[in-house]
């Protein structure tokens, strides 16, 4: 078996022991991010929420509603893809998302949907949308985030004051 082309330091910081094509650089990154976040992760930070939904929602190439249900502690209990659509448009029910939120007895919920087009900025619909999930989910005590990946962007409606 061969070693890693790097090497991790104590602190946590890599050195290549070569140099390496970008392609390389990429995989050896994809495999880091999976490893993180492979086990139910705890995401405490909007870098971890947004470095894991990048992992999860950009390879595809039409665009998918998924909810990452989370515990009071925000450790993943599930990241579930809801709704699939086509490469623009989506239609997502949130009894449905209420309904799996509380089967799962989460207390937030993150939702986040890509944009196949590369182009982070919610439409009104995406508006509309996290309006009636928040207040749908507001009735039963679970906070609500929301964000929208676009290849390697992402534009979180909280930071937006969209929320």
């Amino acid at each position: 078996m061969n070693d890693p082309p790097y090497i991790c330091d104590n602190s946590g910081l890599y050195t290549f022991t070569r140099p390496l094509a970008e392609k390389e650089v990429i995989e050896i990154a994809c495999s880091l991010l999976k490893t993180k976040y492979d086990q139910n992760p705890i995401l405490n930070s909007p870098e971890d929420v947004t470095d894991y939904l990048k992992l999860k929602l950009s390879p595809n190439d039409r665009e998918i509603f998924v909810c990452i249900f989370l515990d009071s502690k925000n450790a993943v209990i599930s990241f579930e893809t809801l709704f699939w659509g086509t490469i623009n448009s989506n239609v997502v029910y949130p009894r449905e998302v209420a309904k799996r939120a509380l089967s799962l007895n989460a207390t937030s919920v993150i939702f986040a949907h890509n944009h196949p087009s590369g182009n982070p900025e919610p439409s009104e619909q995406d508006r509309l949308l996290t309006d009636r999930l928040k207040t749908a989910l507001s009735l039963i005590d679970i906070s609500v985030l929301h964000i929208v990946v676009a290849g390697d962007k992402s534009l979180s409606f909280k930071n937006q004051g969209l929320i």
